[in-house]
């Protein structure tokens, strides 16, 4: 049956592969599924404004289709050298129906963030939703001293300080009733010592998600994340030294596809979950997290 969750997807041995850069879909052998031919909407964002970070590929390419197709517009970022994936993602959002946006943006910088909220707010009119997605690491399997200073800034600066601006430019333009999606992981909660940098900023969104939550839930506005297990992203050939064993450890056996995530980040921004603020949703693949 299709719908076992455990065949549903490629399960490992996957190819071992290398990759140039984490935001390049491409070269990934099996190629991950964004849900380009499954998701169908039903009409749950009619008409939201959507920003969105690191949209390019992975699961923000899941989740913008997954948007536009429940009739929202996105605007969403991707670096320079990943125009031709964030090409594709427009490309597929417009097959909708809906507006794409695609800014070249590096959340590390404070004033690429303002100059993102104001670019939003000028051609969306508003922002309903802010998903908080884009992330770095770099796998260090010999340990803390093979993490360099300027690895962990890049790790803390675009997982964390991304957030934080976008998250304090943008609250002025969320109207009542609009919220804030951020990704953190499994990685928050069972921390893979290869990745200690990025396993700290992960539960750090968790804390900043359920705080922010508690301060603005007097002004109608929601704050949720969800927590992915693994996810065949091209992060992991990126930044991974070993590939082909990849999501054995999800009790499932195989790791996500994008396009799994993506009906989380649906749920948490439609008005089903109007009374769910300060949550974490965990999407593991049978890991059991707090």
């Amino acid at each position: 049956m299709t719908d076992d969750p455990t065949r549903k997807h490629p399960r490992p041995d996957f190819p071992q592969q290398d990759q140039e850069h984490p935001g390049w879909t491409g070269p990934m052998d099996p190629p991950p599924d964004h849900g380009e031919d499954s998701y169908r909407g039903c009409g749950e964002l009619q008409d939201r404004k959507v920003l969105l970070t690191g949209g390019d590929s992975g699961i923000g390419r899941a989740v913008s289709i997954a948007y536009a197709r429940e009739g929202a517009d996105v605007m969403f970022t991707h670096l320079p050298e990943e125009v031709k994936d964030a090409e594709e993602t427009a490309r597929l959002v417009e097959d909708a129906g809906r507006k794409a946006v695609a800014v070249s943006c590096d959340v590390r910088e404070e004033e690429q963030c303002r100059r993102l909220v104001e670019r939003a707010v000028a051609e969306l009119g508003r922002i309903d939703v802010l998903v908080n997605n884009a992330a770095y690491q770099m796998s260090q399997p010999e340990g803390i001293g093979a993490i360099s200073t300027d690895q962990f800034d890049r790790v803390m600066r675009t997982n964390l300080y991304g957030m934080f601006w976008l998250c304090k430019m943008a609250l002025p333009h969320i109207p009542r009733g609009g919220c804030i999606i951020n990704s953190t992981s499994v990685q928050a909660y069972k921390p893979s010592p290869h990745l200690l940098d990025y396993a700290t900023t992960k539960g750090a969104i968790v804390t900043f998600t359920q705080g922010l939550a508690q301060m603005v839930a007097g002004d109608g506005i929601r704050v949720n994340a969800v927590a992915p297990g693994p996810v065949w992203t091209p992060l992991i050939p990126a930044t991974m030294p070993d590939t082909a064993e990849f999501g054995k450890q999800a009790p499932i056996g195989r790791p996500a596809q994008p396009a799994e995530m993506a009906p989380a980040y649906v749920f948490l921004a439609s008005p089903r979950s109007s009374y769910i603020t300060a949550e974490i949703v965990n999407a593991t693949g049978g890991t059991p997290l707090p």
